[in-house]
């Protein structure tokens, strides 16, 4: 691949294929002698996670290794993980892995030295001013997957494991001091892991355009970050090798998440709590969420789809990109129903009122009250798969 590049917005970005064999540069460059990396427990015996340990030790750095890491990362991980940061003298964080082991390697650099409890910095008002900003340690953001866009992000999801609902912890020095986006390092990644977290990159820019908050260079960062998952999602799912369309959608995974500074919306407040309750891929529920939210949204956004369409090469205004939206589906293998992760129909009540509550929701169009989050949730649950 000879796409590669060094970018500094939101923060340092080495680009390009291989580049992972540049960590040990990038921890002296962000201060780090001795880091812990933290990643989750199917990447822990994956050839890319011990090589990554053999470029660390090989520089002298330790080979610390944390991978205690659920698929919806809890604050019993985050104290575990704090504790065999403290436990071995490590002076910060190399996050690696799709965003359960980005998201929770961030949180451990930012808790480590914190007296007060995760909860406190909850991302409401200027909580994030109760943190000592003197006492984050740095982090080093590694993606191997191409969804979350968490390597670009100053803050961190973590689900409360007594009240299964997702909390978003904010802080400026959350986001990583340099980011490794190595498209080689996704190649391994299972179909369905890169349907889901590719699909969840393109959902981000689609939510924050059609957000109605200001902010006019998320809304063109968007437009861009669509095109290229178009393009290169498709070609991915077809050769998992193919290098040049995997750094593409790295690109588009920090697109995304740089573009939902201007807001999410109602696909995002309703799969948080389902990820919490039912443990599915944050990814893949989007992907299944999506085409209901866009129908509820219609009358707000069908001005704003049709220009996006035009962008994006479809014809058809807002039913053109629709039938887009649900061919692509379609053609990756999306079920049409979350009965299809698991979810039942039991929890809808509870569902809909943390729906509501999410900070997602103030992004959307329209305004998701509690009625119109529990039909939502009835058409996107759907019949239970019979047995």
């Amino acid at each position: 691949m000879s796409l590669t590049a060094n970018w500094s917005y939101p923060t340092a970005i080495r680009f390009g294929a291989g580049r992972i064999k540049e960590l040990a540069e990038a921890c002296a460059a962000a201060g780090m002698k001795k880091p812990l990396l933290v990643t989750d427990k199917g990447l822990a015996s994956l050839p890319i996670t011990s090589n990554t340990l053999d470029i660390m030790e090989a520089a002298g750095l330790g080979r610390g290794m944390f991978c205690d890491v659920d698929p919806n990362p809890t604050e019993i991980n985050l104290t575990a993980g704090v504790a065999a940061f403290n436990a071995g003298g490590h002076d910060g964080v190399v996050a690696f892995g799709g965003g359960s082991g980005l998201d929770l390697g961030k949180l451990v650099a930012f808790q480590a030295g914190q007296t007060r409890p995760v909860w406190d910095f909850e991302d409401i008002g200027d909580w994030w001013t109760r943190a000592d900003a003197d006492a984050i340690y740095p982090n080093i953001a590694v993606p191997t997957t191409a969804g979350t866009g968490s390597e670009v992000g100053r803050a961190s999801v973590i689900t409360n494991s007594q009240t299964h609902v997702k909390k978003i912890i904010f802080h400026p020095k959350i986001l990583p001091s340099i980011v490794i986006c190595d498209p080689e390092l996704t190649v391994g990644m299972p179909q369905m892991i890169t349907v889901g977290t590719g699909i969840d990159a393109f959902i981000h820019s689609l939510e924050a355009f059609c957000s109605p908050h200001y902010h006019p260079m998320s809304q063109g960062i968007a437009l861009e970050g669509m095109r290229l998952v178009k393009e290169n999602l498709p070609k991915v799912f077809a050769d998992p090798n193919d290098i040049e369309a995997r750094g593409h959608m790295m690109s588009a995974a920090a697109m995304g998440a740089v573009a939902f500074q201007k807001g999410l919306g109602g696909i995002h407040a309703l799969a948080h709590p389902i990820g919490a309750v039912y443990n599915t891929h944050h990814g893949m529920t989007n992907a299944v969420i999506m085409p209901a939210v866009l129908k509820f949204n219609r009358a707000a956004i069908e001005d704003r789809i049709e220009m996006l369409a035009s962008y994006l090469g479809i014809s058809g205004g807002f039913d053109g990109f629709y039938d887009f939206v649900m061919k692509m589906r379609a053609d990756m293998g999306v079920p049409e129903t979350l009965s299809a992760l698991g979810v039942g129909t039991d929890k809808i009540d509870v569902l809909a009122a943390e729906a509501i509550k999410d900070p997602s929701a103030g992004g959307n169009p329209v305004e998701l009250t509690l009625e119109a989050a529990k039909a939502l949730l009835v058409e996107v649950i759907g019949e239970p798969v019979s047995a």
